[in-house]
């Protein structure tokens, strides 16, 4: 598989905030170095921000390292009788959809104290090297709230001091729910305020060919500009479930930098499915004769045209299938896979996916003749010992 991009161009990547949904990024970094693709600047917000810092420093180990050990209380400190409460946050048991009333319902949930980050600035300055940021060939820039001044904030965090890095990394990473702490100070507040996916600040920095990596169901606002004609934006995203903001948790973590990967390759390289990775190979037509073959099986003796203008139809509407026949059988072969409990976390190529359906379907028939057959075999010695005992 090759990406549709230029290889020869070197690009800027922008990273959405979205807590602990950030892990999808590092997946999306990994495909992108495997595929060759250069970058020479990265924007983020919140947690992007923070993994845009790993990406100034160009040490994928340590990130993949770092989220996939990752836990709540190495966010936040909490005390035992506030365990319960948390939660519920991180479940999702009270929404943090809302910006109005995401304040309110967090320090209400802490005893209107807000919740103890020291534990996250620790683990920024573990991860998180400064001098590698202001010497990097990565211009690293970041969103984020002065509360102070009372004004939005885009900054380049390689012309700034060691120690302030720092804390402007924890500036655009203060999530309403956090305690205010002055830094450098100051009050600040999380850049998805103002950007909370920032392709402004590469734009007007004169960046013309840009990958943004989207996080499903992130708090804030994206900051509204006109796009200039010269400038293409290639955009990474997913339709998965990545957990809560605040879900901070291995397992989760390194869920998603898998998604993340994958999600990548499909977006970049122009692989077909929604919940499956696949390569296309098939043309529309033998798609439709695959499509023909199947219903044909199922219903023998309807016509043709009462197949393709009646029941494709009722079944395209019923699983909201656009596009074209390939799009249809697409669309099949996923449901069958996920039926046949075939892995979702590779390659396949369409003839591919469809031999491995086959195959896990027979074996499946197999299985159910072989049962059935144990099945007779065992009542029928069960009658013979009934006859036995007359």
């Amino acid at each position: 598989m090759k990406p549709k991009l230029d290889l020869n161009k070197t690009y800027a990547v922008a990273l959405e905030g979205g807590g602990a949904k950030g892990a999808y990024e590092i997946g999306v970094w990994k495909a992108l170095e495997e595929m060759g693709i250069r970058y020479n600047a990265v924007s983020g917000t919140s947690v992007g921000a923070l993994n845009g810092a790993l990406m100034a420093m160009r040490d994928l180990p340590r990130a993949i390292a770092a989220w996939s050990d990752i836990r709540l209380d190495k966010v936040i400190n909490y005390e035992a009788d506030e365990e319960e409460n948390l939660r519920k946050i991180v479940s999702g048991e009270i929404d943090l959809g809302s910006i109005q009333d995401v304040i309110r319902q967090a320090f209400d949930v802490i005893h209107d104290r807000g919740l103890d980050v020291a534990p996250l600035r620790a683990w920024v300055h573990e991860v998180v090297d400064s001098k590698k940021i202001k010497t990097s060939d990565v211009a690293l820039f970041i969103a984020t709230v002065s509360l102070t001044d009372r004004k939005g904030l885009e900054l380049r965090l390689n012309d700034l001091e060691e120690e302030e890095i720092y804390d402007m990394l924890l500036a655009s990473a203060y999530h309403p729910s956090f305690r205010l702490e002055k830094l450098g100070g100051k009050l600040y507040a999380d850049g998805g305020f103002i950007d909370n996916l920032p392709l402004h600040v590469l734009v007007e920095n004169g960046y013309k060919d840009i990958i943004a990596v989207r996080l499903p169901g992130g708090m804030g606002r994206e900051r509204r500009f006109k796009i200039p004609e010269d400038v293409e934006i290639h955009y990474i995203d997913t339709d998965a479930d990545l957990g809560g903001v605040l879900n901070f948790d291995a397992e989760q973590a390194r869920r998603d930098m898998k998604i993340g990967y994958f999600d990548a390759w499909h977006d970049l390289c122009g692989l077909w499915g929604k919940h499956y990775y696949i390569e296309r190979g098939m043309s529309e037509r033998e798609a439709f004769e695959q499509i023909v073959a199947r219903y044909q099986r199922r219903t023998p003796g309807v016509s043709l045209r009462e197949l393709c203008e009646e029941e494709l139809l009722r079944i395209g509407k019923a699983l909201g299938v656009g596009g074209d026949y390939y799009d249809f059988f697409i669309a099949l072969l996923e449901i069958a896979a996920a039926e046949c409990a075939l892995d979702p976390f590779r390659f396949y190529g369409d003839r591919e996916l469809l031999s491995a359906v086959r195959d896990a379907l027979n074996a499946r028939k197999e299985e159910a003749a072989a049962t059935a057959e144990e099945e007779s075999a065992g009542a029928e010695r069960g009658e013979e010992l009934c006859t036995l005992g007359e």
